[in-house]
């Protein structure tokens, strides 16, 4: 069952039935969508992923998902996931535009590490960055990611694969250790703070946007709110099919019908959400800010 966590600023809650329409609110914002890496999704199908997540994901025990909100408001998305990219757990965020900028995406990677070590027994977990986020890339380093590989969309778009011990993220002082110990080698495009984002730098807040080998955000075997609604979720599934890790179809875009959003085959997309797993395949780490 996914627990309640907190940190210093957020509350990280399981989704209720009232939380529908700021959950499509933050999937149908471009920005969001971009740096996720996923195209826009009807509507419709972003409610049908919702829906899957109080009927599926959270009754059969599929993985750990949550909205984020600050002082009363919801301001963003998080998981943590089977990931196929790799054997392991990914962790994936998405803040609203608005809260950019502010530390937060960092506050809520390092609740999830947290929860990671104590609660799940992991002792490492993975992000994917798209190669453009520089803002969330700086992000990372700040936080002490290591750069794995690049994986390379069917589109050609790249993104960045990295990976952190659980028990390095979670706190302010232990990220200031690791942002030393891995000064020498920095993940590509990587910045060095996890505050406002170096001047220039691009993109959105959290651990988002990987499309991964097919899909959206390499999904586990049909873990993504992509692949929710029929298999496929949109986070980091498991087959690395759908925009955002579906599982057997997880991703958004899988998850009405096992199709996602911008025609997602079974488990490729924000849309094919429905029986999923995972929003986005956000499991980047990323945070612009």
């Amino acid at each position: 069952m996914t627990p309640e966590l907190r940190t210093e600023r957020l509350e990280f809650l399981p989704y209720r039935p009232e939380h529908e329409d700021v959950f499509v609110e933050l999937l149908r914002d471009e920005e969001v969508c971009r740096w996720m890496g996923q195209d826009l999704v009807p509507e419709p199908q972003i409610r049908e992923v919702f829906r899957a997540i109080l009927t599926d994901i959270y009754p059969q025990g599929r993985f750990d998902i949550w909205g984020l909100w600050l002082a009363g408001r919801y301001i963003g998305h998080a998981e943590v996931k089977p990931t196929g990219n790799v054997e392991g757990h990914e962790l994936v965020t998405a803040l609203a535009p608005g809260y950019w900028g502010q530390g937060l995406g960092g506050e809520a990677v390092r609740g999830l590490l947290r929860h990671a070590a104590e609660n799940l027994g992991l002792t490492e977990a993975y992000g994917m960055v798209g190669a453009e986020n520089t803002a969330s890339l700086a992000m990372c380093r700040r936080l002490g990611f290591r750069h794995l590989r690049d994986v390379v969309g069917d589109d050609g778009s790249v993104t960045k694969l990295l990976v952190i011990p659980t028990a390095q993220g979670g706190s302010e002082e232990s990220s200031r250790t690791a942002a030393e110990a891995t000064a020498q080698t920095p993940a590509p495009g990587a910045g060095t703070t996890d505050g406002p984002p170096p001047a220039g730098a691009r993109g959105a807040e959290g651990l988002t946007g990987a499309r991964g080998a097919t899909g959206r955000v390499g999904a586990v075997s049909g873990q993504d709110l992509a692949g929710v609604v029929g298999g496929a979720g949109p986070a980091g599934a498991r087959d690395a099919t759908g925009t955002v890790g579906a599982v057997s179809g997880q991703d958004l875009a899988g998850v009405v019908g096992g199709a996602g959003p911008a025609g997602a085959t079974i488990g490729e997309g924000l849309a094919g959400a429905a029986t999923g797993e995972g929003l986005a395949g956000a499991a980047s780490a990323g945070e612009a800010g």
